[in-house]
């Protein structure tokens, strides 16, 4: 899966720029020209890290980053400031507000980008893995492919989207409208019994004889990976 930046910054050609190198490196990247903008995205869809820029119009980059933290779904969620402040009480300010990193402009693109990649290392490692394993089951990212028992598993590129999303946070239950969000993007517009199609093909496609499903139905609530494989 796609690691998943949300790039907060009301300064249009750094945004821009942002936006280019980032996507360059693999990361998708959606953008946020202030505070108000940039709490209604997360409001929708949980980043995997937030690039947030100290000064915004609206709400301020200080309160957002109080607000990710105070949430349920983004209290982990790793936020790098942005900021043309560079006194040491601003910079342990930002720190104590939140922000798990601090960037002072202008900056090196190459040192944002290690900075991004160090912190997902560390709160996200599966974001970058090549490879994710789950007892039998093996979906190695540079070569796309799926492995059960050592045989090859034939899946579509939903189901194949599902399976690593699900595979990153094995016995966690997700919702539909949460695997919508993840697999087929939050301004994707389809059918929650979509959902239940693929999980279906999916869980046929993992189907070994004389071994429960890896999928598990938890009723009124969603889908996740087994954890009893």
């Amino acid at each position: 899966m796609t690691p998943y930046i949300l790039v907060v910054e009301d300064e249009d050609a750094l945004a821009t720029l942002l936006d280019y190198n980032l996507m360059k490196e693999g990361f998708r990247i959606e953008r946020a020209a202030d505070g108000e903008e940039a709490l209604l995205k997360i409001s929708e869809e949980a980043p995997d890290l937030v690039v947030l820029d100290w000064m915004l119009p609206k709400v301020s980059g200080v309160e957002v980053c109080r607000q990710i933290r105070a949430g349920t779904e983004t209290r982990r969620t790793p936020v790098i400031m942005l900021t043309a402040r560079s006194e040491e009480a601003d910079k342990i300010r930002g720190l104590e507000t939140g922000a798990d990193d601090y960037v002072v402009k202008p900056f090196a693109m190459s040192e944002l980008v290690a900075r991004i990649r160090a912190l997902l290392r560390r709160t996200r490692p599966e974001l970058l893995d090549e490879r994710l394993e789950y007892g039998d089951l093996l979906l190695d990212r540079a070569r796309h492919r799926v492995t059960r028992s050592g045989q090859d598993v034939h899946l579509g590129p939903t189901e194949y989207r599902l399976l690593d999303f699900l595979m990153q946070r094995p016995g966690r239950v997700f919702s539909r409208e949460r695997l919508l969000d993840a697999v087929w993007g939050a301004n994707t517009y389809v059918e929650l019994r979509t959902v239940d199609v693929h999980v279906g093909r999916l869980r046929k496609a993992l189907r070994k004889p004389n071994s429960p499903d890896l999928i598990r139905t938890v009723r009124s609530a969603g889908y996740a990976l087994d954890a009893d494989v």
